[in-house]
């Protein structure tokens, strides 16, 4: 379904960014890999025969760098993945104002540039996908967690717009809103809060992580390639401006 087509994804050097490149290259498709980490984007999209590109999508000129880098080598963009990401866990009075400023600009800001600039290619072709990888508290809330949760709820936003103005030109754009997915991430928390309340990992896992699914096991990165794989098939056709929940039931509660 994706035979040709270019597809950027962002985050792409580890986690869920490289399972969905991955998902993608196996299905034919273009991939461009964008990433902070240039030695293990550089590996990795080797082992894909995939372009790559070090950006700091943080920073606005390197959303624009990526979106040029794709069209001199492919020609346009049909696909745009919004993954990367960070997340920060501090109380609101303690919380860094500068990491709230790059948090916004790479989770929200970003996002919004690189569908701006991908927007013309796809409206031309009369086909296009966005897909934001969002998360569970692009819905919910959770303490400690202002910044994160402010973009994430923001991206929400900028995902049904968008879905509404390019309805017209056959572009769809979706969330995928995920729990906990078992990303280099999430391992390194799991082994921190192991150390910090005493317990296991998988106590942390059950207990604390996944203390709101009913099921409790994390995701793993290849479930979320394959949604985004899916609202890339004629399935997906009408499916847009949704916030598409793997969840494990935890907005069921």
């Amino acid at each position: 379904m994706l035979e040709n087509k270019v597809c950027i994804v962002t985050g792409a050097a580890s986690g869920i960014g490289l399972a969905i490149a991955k998902k993608f290259a196996e299905d034919g498709a273009n991939v461009v890999m964008a990433d902070i980490n240039e030695a293990k984007l550089m590996e990795e999209a080797s082992k894909l025969n995939a372009k790559f590109i070090k950006t700091d999508l943080s920073k606005r000129e390197d959303c624009k760098k990526l979106v040029d880098f794709a069209v001199e080598n492919f020609n346009g963009v049909d696909v745009l993945v919004n993954v990367a990401g960070i997340q920060t866990v501090s109380p609101i009075e303690s919380f860094p104002e500068d990491k709230w400023d790059f948090m916004m600009n790479l989770m929200l800001t970003a996002p919004f540039l690189l569908t701006k600039y991908s927007w013309p290619y796809m409206k031309k072709k009369g086909w296009g996908r966005v897909i934001n990888l969002n998360s569970i508290h692009g819905l919910v809330a959770s303490e400690f967690k202002a910044a994160y949760v402010s973009a994430k709820h923001g991206l929400g936003g900028l995902t049904k717009t968008c879905a509404l103005e390019g309805g017209p030109f056959g572009i769809t754009v979706n969330s995928i809103c995920p729990s906990y997915v078992r990303t280099p991430l999430v391992d390194n928390q799991i082994a921190d809060q192991a150390i910090t309340h005493g317990i296991s990992a998988d106590e942390v896992i059950e207990n604390i992580m996944l203390s709101k699914c009913s099921v409790k096991k994390l995701i793993e990165p290849e479930t979320v390639a394959d949604v985004a794989l899916f609202l890339c098939s004629s399935a997906g056709d009408h499916i847009t401006g949704s916030m598409l929940t793997i969840d494990g039931g935890w907005t069921a509660n």
